[in-house]
C-alpha cells in the first residue's frame, strides 16, 4: 500500500514509527524523499507493504521528473492508498495527491496526521468531516506520526482491507533496499539537516565503496555532488567542519541501522548540471 501526501506532511515519520526502525530520512523541509522507500510490517503471519513516497508537487527538472515517477510507480503497485494529510489544512497539493489516488481507482483511507498540536480539539470535527466528503473514504485515522502506539494502531486498522496472501518476505525484514542506498539517503539527512537555503536540493551522494570487513566494521566512500563552488565551500565548512559534522552523524545513523562500526569518508565535488547528467542520475538511483 502507498502513502501519499504532500511534501512534508510526515510520511516518512510514520513509515519509520510503523517499521520501528529509521529506513526513510526525515527533515523539517519538503521533498527530503527522493524515491519510493518500502517498509516491511509484519506481525505474527500478518505482513503489510509499506511504500512512502515523494511529496506530491509540480516540477519539470529530469529529476522532479524522477520524483513524480516514482510516486506513480508506488501506486500503479498497491491494493490499497492512504491519503496523509495535515490537521486543519487542506492545500492544493493535497487535492492533487488525492486525484492521483483516485485516478488508481484503488480503495482509500485517509490519516489526519500531527493531531497532537491540534489544542482545540473540537475544530478536528468539522475538518473530518468536511474530508470525508471529499472522497469515499474507508476509514479516516486521526493520528501523530510520531507515535509508535498510534502507527501500531493504523496498521490494525489497515490489515482487515488487505487481500490475503502469503508472506512476501522474512519477519526480520525491514525494506528491501540495499545498505548503500541507506548510507547514501542518511548522509543526504545531514545535509538537509545542517544547511539551509537552496544547498540540499542542489546536491546528491553516491556511493563509491561499500565493504565490509571480516571483522564486521563497514567501510564506505561517498561522493557529495553540488551546483557551484560557494556550495562547496559551506558543505565542507571552515577547517572541514561542517562535512565531519555531516560524516558524524550520518555514521552514527548507518551504526544504528546495522548495529556495527562504521568508517565513512566524505568528499565533496562540484557538477553544475549534475541533475542533467543522465548517467550520473542513473548511477545516483534516478535515472529514467
Amino acid at each position: 500500500m502507498a502513502l501519499v501526501g504532500r511534501p512534508n506532511v510526515g510520511k516518512s515519520t510514520l513509515l519509520n514509527h510503523l517499521i520501528g526502525q529509521k529506513i526513510s530520512i526525515t527533515a523539517p523541509r519538503p521533498q527530503t524523499t527522493r524515491d519510493q522507500i518500502l517498509g516491511v510490517w509484519t506481525r505474527g503471519q500478518a505482513q503489510i507493504l509499506f511504500l512512502d513516497t515523494p511529496g506530491v508537487h509540480r516540477g519539470y527538472r529530469r529529476l522532479n521528473r524522477h520524483l513524480l515517477r516514482a510516486t506513480r510507480a508506488a501506486l500503479d503497485g498497491a491494493d490499497l492508498g492512504i491519503l496523509v494529510v495535515e490537521a486543519l489544512l487542506w492545500t492544493a497539493a493535497d487535492a492533487e495527491a488525492l486525484r492521483w489516488l483516485e485516478q488508481r481507482s484503488i480503495p482509500l483511507l485517509a490519516v489526519v496526521n500531527k493531531v497532537d498540536r491540534v489544542r482545540d480539539k473540537a475544530r478536528l470535527l468539522p475538518y473530518l468531516a468536511e474530508l470525508g466528503r471529499r472522497a469515499p473514504f474507508l476509514e479516516i485515522l486521526p493520528l501523530s506520526a510520531r507515535r509508535a502506539q498510534d502507527a501500531e494502531r493504523l496498521a490494525g486498522r489497515i490489515l482487515p482491507h488487505l487481500p490475503p496472501g502469503p508472506p512476501r518476505f522474512a519477519a526480520d525484514t525491514l525494506t528491501d533496499r540495499p545498505l548503500r542506498f541507506l548510507a547514501a539517503e542518511f548522509v543526504r539527512e545531514q545535509i538537509f539537516r545542517q544547511l539551509g537555503a537552496e544547498v540540499p536540493y542542489d546536491t546528491a551522494v553516491a556511493i563509491e565503496r561499500y565493504t565490509v570487513t571480516e571483522d564486521g566494521r563497514h567501510e564506505i566512500e561517498a561522493t557529495i555532488y553540488c551546483r557551484r563552488p560557494g556550495q562547496k565551500a559551506m558543505l565542507v565548512g571552515e577547517g572541514g567542519q561542517r562535512l565531519k559534522q555531516i560524516g558524524s552523524r550520518a555514521r552514527q545513523a548507518i551504526e544504528e541501522l546495522t548495529g556495527s562500526r562504521v568508517w565513512l569518508g566524505l568528499w565533496v565535488k562540484e557538477k553544475e548540471d549534475w541533475d542533467g547528467d543522465r548517467s550520473l542520475l542513473h548511477e545516483l538511483g534516478y535515472g529514467d
